[in-house]
């Protein structure tokens, strides 16, 4: 993927394409999201759960998370404390428990970390891997993507429309890999 392509899927973006193009790359490098197939799965949803590339924080206030087990969330504090944050929006304590781990990284102290870029698309590709997003990308599962980000369809028209944009981009403009 190319800055130039980064542009081309996420128009609304502007300069916030410049920001996070190095960390973008690097993450799916690291993570294996390396073919057309998976970078247009992953940019589309990634675009749709940040508004392409404008937050990096759930604009909500995390307290529908509150009490939440399922996320980890049993300490007073925890929903608004985990809400989403990073580029695919890591929500829940566990999952912060579980960013800290595998990426070595104190998110879990310091929450607002994963807002940065770099460790905002770090966060959002170690997701992606650790849920087998990859695999389901090869086989073009994006509904099934979509249900193992979201728990639902949230969003999926939007996400579609970035799905079918990274798609041409990728797949027509040379779609090499990083």
């Amino acid at each position: 993927m190319t800055l130039d392509q980064l542009h081309q899927i996420y128009k609304l973006a502007g300069k916030r394409c410049e920001l996070f193009f190095d960390p973008l790359t690097k993450a799916m490098v690291q993570f294996e999201i390396n073919t057309p197939l998976r970078q247009s799965a992953f940019l589309a949803q990634v675009g749709h759960e940040s508004a392409q590339l404008f937050y990096t924080q759930e604009l909500a206030s995390g307290q529908a998370y509150e009490g939440r087990k399922d996320l980890g969330n049993t300490q007073k504090g925890d929903g608004v404390r985990y809400k989403g944050r990073g580029l695919i929006q890591i929500t829940g304590r566990d999952n912060y428990v579980d960013v800290m781990i595998d990426l070595d990284v104190d998110c879990v102290e310091h929450p607002e970390l994963l807002e940065q870029p770099e460790l905002a698309a770090r966060s959002a590709a170690w997701f992606w891997k650790k849920h087998g997003l990859n695999e389901l990308a090869d086989d073009q599962l994006f509904t099934e993507i979509t249900k193992r980000i979201n728990g639902g369809l949230n969003g999926q028209a939007d996400r579609l429309a970035l799905y079918a944009r990274a798609r041409l981009v990728l797949l027509t403009n040379g779609g090499k890999d990083v």
